[in-house]
């Protein structure tokens, strides 16, 4: 009995959870523990789509290392009262500096697909960038943005401009506020794993995808339920002349309809005069997403446009490219001062790649950067738990970044400078 009362004096005991969703989230403490979940529930060629980067995955390693290998110099007794993630990108409010980045095949996670990161986003007040490639159309994400809802749009400097055309025409009438043109896709990288498993564009499925799926019957089943698997934001206007006519598209009712067409809008000849066109057809901000030089961030500055996004498409195009957060600190110092609109303030600058943790997100924003991007942060806890893994992960990377600002000695996020890092 003395035992038992010791016990009760110093634990408390964890009342049993029925819901099966929040006894799996109880046990995700990090986005790691959601790739692990996700893991485990997804088929092994839908994971690994996810997962996966170019060639030896170097770059893709090279991301999350860098992050791990940067070290802060925390500050103490800063009297700090209250801790204020908050800050603004293209001059509106922000809940915390990050933006959730485009995602294709986003529904093979599960079958809400971009409609539950669209929710979670607005909950957490940050930004959501609908892909091109995206499952869900640009007026379904638009119809579950509740009030207050940040939504961007990702474009490619495809060689059919009618398409893109239309594509912004509604992404503008559905109150899109920004686009991202991705830069880095002259051609797609080669994705090894995607290439072992089939996971190409379009998918090849072998006997090896059936037994892949009957090893995961709760993904198959609601796969199986769920509407087709869609390009929804290019089927209805790549749609065209009947099957079997030469250069048709097809329906457009099919994604590997789709594929080939697809395929071949990629341009190995985009280049500066693309952003100008875009220029003439879209009035918002525009963000050039793919940057990975500081000679290429300054012709950005150059052509005019609101922000940079430091990627190389999450390790997924060239390996051993450099990873976004080394470039941050040079980056920012060259376009400081060079802000598009009068040279004031200088253009947003976002790092996408290799956010795993609040702690990451702080590093980048010390180092320079405005805000961060992520996307496979996000897929995994879609895949983990749906929406509520959504929500989850958001919580989690917002106190995170809350947490890292008050153990580095910063109260707001304009505190955070260069002067918290260690130099590496």
């Amino acid at each position: 009995m003395g035992m038992i009362r010791t016990l009760r004096a110093v634990v408390r005991l964890r009342r049993p959870e029925g819901d099966r969703t929040a006894r799996r989230l109880r046990g995700a403490a990090n986005v790691d523990d959601l790739r692990n979940i996700a893991r485990r529930r997804l088929p092994a060629g839908v994971f690994d789509y996810i997962d996966g980067g170019a060639e030896d995955e170097l770059t893709l390693d090279r991301n999350v290392r860098a992050f791990r290998e940067t070290t802060f110099r925390p500050r103490v007794l800063r009297g700090l009262d209250e801790l204020d993630t908050s800050t603004t990108l293209l001059g509106r409010p922000l809940a915390f500096p990050l933006v959730l980045a485009p995602t294709g095949f986003t529904r093979i996670a599960d079958p809400a697909g971009e409609l539950a990161v669209v929710r979670a986003a607005g909950r957490a007040g940050i930004p959501f960038t609908l892909s091109t490639m995206g499952t869900r159309s640009i007026d379904e994400c638009a119809a579950v943005a509740g009030p207050g809802a940040r939504l961007w749009f990702q474009v490619y400097a495809w060689r059919d401009r009618d398409l893109i055309r239309a594509m912004l025409d509604r992404a503008a009438a559905a109150g899109f506020e920004a686009i991202c043109l991705t830069v880095d896709t002259a051609m797609l990288g080669r994705r090894e794993r995607d290439v072992r498993r089939g996971m190409t564009l379009p998918p090849e499925i072998g006997p090896g995808t059936f037994f892949d799926g009957m090893r995961r019957p709760g993904w198959t089943w609601r796969f199986l339920r769920s509407d087709p698997i869609r390009f929804a934001n290019v089927e209805r206007e790549a749609a065209g002349p009947a099957d079997g006519d030469e250069g048709a598209p097809g329906t457009g009712e099919r994604a590997v309809d789709l594929a080939a067409y697809m395929n071949a809008q990629f341009d190995h000849g985009l280049s500066w005069d693309d952003v100008a066109w875009l220029r003439t057809v879209w009035d918002g901000p525009i963000l050039v997403k793919g940057i990975q030089s500081v000679a290429d961030a300054v012709l950005a500055v150059e052509h005019g446009v609101e922000g940079i996004i430091l990627s190389n498409h999450g390790g997924r195009q060239l390996d051993t490219a450099p990873a976004p957060f080394d470039l941050v600190p040079a980056v920012a110092e060259a376009v400081a001062g060079s802000g598009a609109n009068g040279g004031v303030d200088r253009i947003e600058v976002i790092c996408d790649g290799g956010i795993r943790r609040g702690s990451d997100i702080v590093k980048a924003v010390a180092a320079g950067a405005d805000a961060t991007m992520g996307g496979r942060l996000f897929l995994y806890a879609l895949a983990a738990a749906g929406e509520r893994g959504v929500d989850h992960v958001l919580e989690l990377l917002r106190s995170g970044t809350e947490r890292s600002m008050a153990l580095v000695g910063a109260a707001t996020v304009d505190e955070l400078g260069p002067d918290l890092l260690e130099p590496r």
